[in-house]
């Protein structure tokens, strides 16, 4: 039998938190000590907690552990005791007293075991579950008996002292003599009552490590054509790349990106969605790592506020939005255009190369705008889609406005679509031949020949109006239930939404029953800027969004929620959500809760379709209770 182990051993040394020495000796200790049943997952993703150690043993119980590599004699530790009070744990050095309470690793086990079993194990018997969940706490470097005064008062308030066989706490000498039973008692235990392999599972897809973390360790996967487009350079230096959904346009340019900063070259990389500019500097450094603090990654319209208030054209630029509820579009570009031709002291930077994702978003004057930054014999690049054409922009991009963009001959095609899996091509084409305009349609062609070794799990479920956040809850649940033995994990989980309203209710209702999302949904927009720049696959959390600000993304495991889809506009927009599904060993899941009736037909088609008609009385009445409650 081989112990699972999750990150696998060999990837622990590239890993995004690199594990610190002390850390390296208590895994080593657990692979060398612990029984092969016992799983260790190292820095899981717990619902957006990221403990040091979980261990999971599906016949005995789960454990964590919080590693503290502390040397004590750098700085003086004691704790503060309070009335009624969790007491604080303080430090001083130089003569500077200051508060280590945030790091205090009693309060962060003790949180830990009790998301455990109020979150992650909601079968675990209430009254005698604990016994199932090791809540314990490492120090490889300090002295064993040290380290246990020093947390004495902590671990009393929290009565972790009368049962210190779930509640351990230890320190170096225990590893060195390889005293496992000190460290971790109950794993002498070969079963327990409490736990069997359901609970196990429940546990699993929190556990096991997601696929974007996985996927940042590995450098951009690129073919022929697509190294060849990277690692070169036009002879005018301006390059325009289209493709179908999945053909690697983003990929390209964030290699093409990471190569020019490897060159030691000022590199400005542009998207209308804020969102984007996350994934393309992510992947930008899994060819290159420092590319994301080496480049500029900016969103044109925030470039634009960059220019004016760089320049000291702030107040203008406020003045353009003394009118409420209108958008300055034309009057902003005419005062940036006129504040970089009037630059006589370069105040206004200026780059070596300018990369454009999602063209399709932009209007052709942005385009101009950008190029007067490119530096003489710099280079640009415009990566574009016009299927996924959402803002209705596409067709500013005439032929007259594409010959004056500084372009020569044709574009540059990308015709294999990589992402999609094979099992769902046949659907995204039947959708674009039957919603999308003919002239716009650039779908991904049929891969001849190609053995459909990626499974992929379709469904599509139509609802009744008002029906659709409550049921995309219940499929979530369905989705990681059904698949979770497929490696899924629950911070693969994205949900994407046609509306603000919709995803704040969906992630409301996800939240009253204790799971977290980070998401984007914002009224206030200085708040929902905050949120977006926030908002990355490698977070611990569900993610949610709108089908909007997920343009250009992919993953694993979607769920797509729509209530209307009425014009040319939404119809893309669904189209751009369906194609953000990527191909995976393992599997690949993608679930529509659809509220709009035109497509119930077209839904029929898919091979799991479901039609909920009838409001589920039950569901409603619990939701209603559960909210109630709430304080």
């Amino acid at each position: 039998m081989t112990r699972t182990i999750s990150p696998p051993r060999a990837d622990l040394k590239s890993l995004r938190q690199p594990l610190e020495e002390g850390e390296w000796r208590v895994f080593e200790f657990f692979d060398a000590h612990l029984p092969e049943k016992w799983e260790i997952y190292i820095q899981p993703h717990l619902n957006g907690l990221r403990p040091d150690f979980v261990l999971l043993h599906r016949d005995v119980g789960i454990a964590v552990f919080e590693v503290k590599n502390w040397d004590l004699d750098a700085v003086e530790r004691w704790v503060e005791t309070r009335p009624n009070k969790p007491p604080i744990l303080k430090g001083r050095k130089d003569g500077k007293t200051f508060s280590l309470q945030s790091d205090n690793p009693v309060e962060k086990v003790f949180r830990y075991k009790q998301e455990i079993q109020d979150l992650y194990c909601p079968r675990i018997d209430q009254r005698s579950g604990l016994a199932v969940v090791t809540a314990g706490i490492i120090f490889p470097s300090a002295d064993d008996d040290r380290v246990s005064q020093l947390l004495m008062p902590c671990r009393e308030y929290r009565k972790m002292q009368e049962w210190f066989q779930y509640n351990p706490v230890s320190g170096r000498s225990a590893l060195e003599r390889g005293d496992l039973l000190r460290v971790f008692p109950e794993a002498k235990r070969t079963q327990s009552k409490f736990m069997n392999p359901e609970l196990a599972a429940d546990l699993r897809l929190w556990l096991v490590e997601p696929d974007a973390p996985k996927t940042q360790r590995t450098p951009l996967e690129l073919d022929e054509t697509q190294r060849r487009l990277a690692d070169s350079r036009t002879k005018s230096g301006y390059r325009r790349i289209t493709g179908p959904a999945g053909s690697g346009k983003s990929v390209v340019l964030a290699a093409r990106a990471a190569q020019l900063i490897a060159e030691g070259k000022d590199v400005l990389v542009v998207a209308f969605n804020i969102t984007l500019l996350n994934y393309l500097a992510d992947a930008a450094v899994r060819n290159y790592p420092p590319a994301r603090k080496a480049a500029t990654w900016v969103n044109f319209h925030h470039w634009c506020k960059r220019v004016c208030e760089d320049t000291d054209h702030a107040e203008e630029y406020r003045a353009l939005w003394s009118v409420e509820g209108h958008f300055p579009e034309q009057n902003l570009c005419s005062l940036v255009e006129s504040i970089i031709e009037s630059d006589h002291e370069g105040l206004v930077q200026h780059y070596d190369a300018v990369l454009v994702d999602e063209g399709q978003d932009f209007q052709p004057n942005w385009w101009a705008l950008l190029r007067k930054v490119c530096k003489p014999g710099g280079e640009m690049l415009l990566a574009s889609d016009a299927t996924q054409d959402v803002y209705g922009t596409a067709n500013s991009w005439t032929d007259g406005a594409m010959k004056g963009a500084g372009f020569a001959g044709d574009w540059t095609k990308l015709n294999i679509s990589y992402r999609l899996p094979s099992g769902l091509i046949d659907f995204v084409l039947d959708y674009g031949r039957r919603f999308l305009p003919r002239e716009n349609a650039d779908l991904p062609p049929i891969r001849q020949m190609e053995l459909n070794i990626n499974p992929c799990w379709l469904r599509w479920v139509q609802v009744c109006p008002g029906q659709a956040a409550s049921t995309s809850v219940e499929e979530i649940w369905q989705l990681m239930k059904s698949h979770g033995d497929e490696g899924l994990s629950v911070s693969d989980m994205t949900v994407l939404v046609d509306s603000q309203e919709l995803g704040q209710s969906i992630v409301s209702l996800v939240g009253e029953q204790g799971t977290r999302c980070v998401n984007t949904f914002e009224k206030d927009k200085r708040q929902s800027r905050r949120k977006k720049l926030a908002f990355f696959m490698g977070d611990a959390r569900i993610k949610a969004t709108t089908l909007h600000s997920f343009k250009g993304w992919e993953t694993r495991a979607l769920l797509i929620c729509i209530e209307h889809a009425k014009d040319k506009r939404a119809m893309a927009l669904l189209y751009a959500g369906l194609t953000r599904l990527k191909q995976h060993p393992s599997g690949s899941f993608l679930t529509v809760v659809c509220g709009e009736p035109n497509l119930a037909e077209y839904g029929k088609s898919w091979p799991d379709f479901r039609h909920k008609n009838r409001p589920n009385p039950a569901l409603q009445g619990a939701l209603r209770d559960e909210a109630a409650q709430r304080p």
